[in-house]
Order: structure tokens, then C-alpha cells, then sequence
């Protein structure tokens, strides 16, 4: 099967090579999808493709997946070595996609085409920690993702892998002023806010849900906690700092929309 797929053009290779940049996946409207799971949710969802990537040596793991699907979208075959310029894993699966980014709404179009719950991130800088979230969101049914400013760029290749393709399934604003947008989403939505110094116990909610989480580090801000609804704080044993962000988020999203 591999020999029916054109080589990449040296061209073709640079150009993709840069996306590992924040600035030029911004400027081209690319981001790189890695991962067998990856492109699968990838290829269940309205997101356009530029062109998918294969590892011939490594056709069991993506030939099933591939097969259906190779004269919709272009493919090429890379040799190992210049598989290495664009590869998160150590050991690859074979197959990424060449994703071409959507349109970013403005605030207000994503307030407005929100529905149900939704999940606000404030200073996530870690990939594999918003991936998670993406992950547990998309889970949980949270289809809409609020991103400040400060956030780690969500197309960052490691964020990609870490969602499991979950992002594709999600409405995603990134490079929002979290602070000054809280009191518009507070008008249609009790907001929640995550602290882990005070706080009542995560329970069902009957009303539409924004959950507020800030850095791992850090935590949420004083002056965002006082704009809150409520403040939720997860109880555990005192021998232990706290959970991790995304397990803490995990339990938040399961608990609110839990059914009584």
C-alpha cells in the first residue's frame, strides 16, 4: 500500500517542519496532528486536513485507518529521518495530519453558540495539563473552551496529543481577557470558580455551568474568585498538597453534571 503514496517535496517538508512554532502556525492556519487516536477523532469530525502523513515501516498500525479515506485526502510517505523533524513520540504510531485551523470566532459569537456546560481556562502553560482538560471535557460534555491570554497555545503539538483528538470534537477561544469577560458569561451561566484553600463540595447543577480553573501553580486570583458564583473545593487528605489540575477539573465536570 505504502508505494501507492508520493514522497514529500523538501518544500513541503520545511513548511511543516516549522509548525512547531506558535507564530507560524498562526500565520498559515496549520497546526500537526500526531497519533493513530489522534487522526481518527480527526477524521470523525468537520475539521479540514492539508494532507496526512505516513510511516511506511509502521503500515499495521494506520493502513485500517487510512485505506478508506486516501482519495479524499492527499498522503504522502516520509522516511524515517525526515519523520524525526516533525515526530512528538519517541516511538511513532506513523500517521499525522496537516490540519488546517478554523476561523476564531469572536467572543460574543462564542458566547452566544455556546450550549450547556462550558469550561474556562485561566494561565494553563502546561501542554499535557490542557490536553487533559480537552480530554475530561470533552468527556464530560463540556463542548465549549474559554482560553486566556496567558494559556499555552492550544495548538501546540503536545497539547494535540495529550486531548487524544478530543479537541476536534470541542468550540475552542483562545487569547481571551478571562477578567474582563467573566461578567458577561456570569449574566447566563453560574460561574465556579476552583480554589483549593476554601470552598463548599462539587454537586449536580440544574443551570448552565462555567468551571473557572486557574494554573497548577497558582491557582485562581483573588480578585476572579471574588467575581464567582461559587467557589468549589475538593476535601482530601491532608498529606498530600493537592490533586493535579486536570485530575481536580476531572472530578469538578463529573460532579456538575452528575444526575440527582
Amino acid at each position: 500500500m505504502q508505494s501507492d503514496f508520493p514522497s514529500v517535496s523538501q518544500n513541503q517538508l520545511r513548511r511543516w517542519t516549522r509548525l512547531s512554532e506558535a507564530k507560524f502556525r498562526r500565520e498559515v492556519g496549520l497546526f500537526l496532528a500526531e497519533g493513530i487516536k489522534v487522526v481518527d477523532e480527526l477524521l470523525k469530525s468537520d475539521w479540514q486536513i492539508e494532507a496526512i502523513l505516513v510511516l511506511p515501516e509502521k503500515i499495521r498500525y494506520w493502513e485500517e485507518l487510512i485505506e478508506p479515506v486516501k482519495d479524499y485526502h492527499p498522503v504522502y510517505q516520509l522516511t524515517r529521518s525526515e519523520w524525526k523533524k516533525l515526530s512528538q513520540d519517541k516511538e511513532p504510531e506513523g500517521l499525522i495530519a496537516i490540519v488546517k485551523n478554523k476561523k476564531q470566532l469572536s467572543f460574543s459569537e462564542w458566547l452566544k453558540s455556546a450550549t450547556g456546560h462550558v469550561l474556562i481556562g485561566y494561565q494553563i502553560s502546561n501542554p499535557q495539563n490542557l490536553g487533559a482538560l480537552m480530554r475530561s471535557a470533552c468527556w464530560f460534555g463540556f463542548e465549549n473552551i474559554l482560553l486566556g491570554s496567558s494559556s499555552v497555545d492550544w495548538t501546540h503539538p503536545k497539547v494535540i496529543r495529550a486531548s487524544m483528538g478530543a479537541l476536534f470534537h470541542l468550540k475552542i477561544l483562545s487569547d481571551v481577557d478571562v477578567a474582563a469577560a467573566l461578567s458577561e458569561i456570569r449574566k447566563d451561566y453560574v460561574l465556579i470558580g476552583s480554589d483549593v484553600h476554601q470552598g463548599i463540595a462539587p454537586h449536580p447543577l440544574t443551570q448552565r455551568g462555567a468551571l473557572l480553573m486557574g494554573s497548577e501553580s497558582h491557582g485562581l486570583p483573588a480578585d476572579m474568585l471574588e467575581q464567582v458564583s461559587e467557589r468549589w473545593r475538593i476535601s482530601g487528605n491532608k498529606l498530600s498538597d493537592s490533586l493535579s489540575l486536570p485530575q481536580a477539573a476531572a472530578i469538578m465536570m463529573y460532579e456538575m453534571t452528575k444526575k440527582g
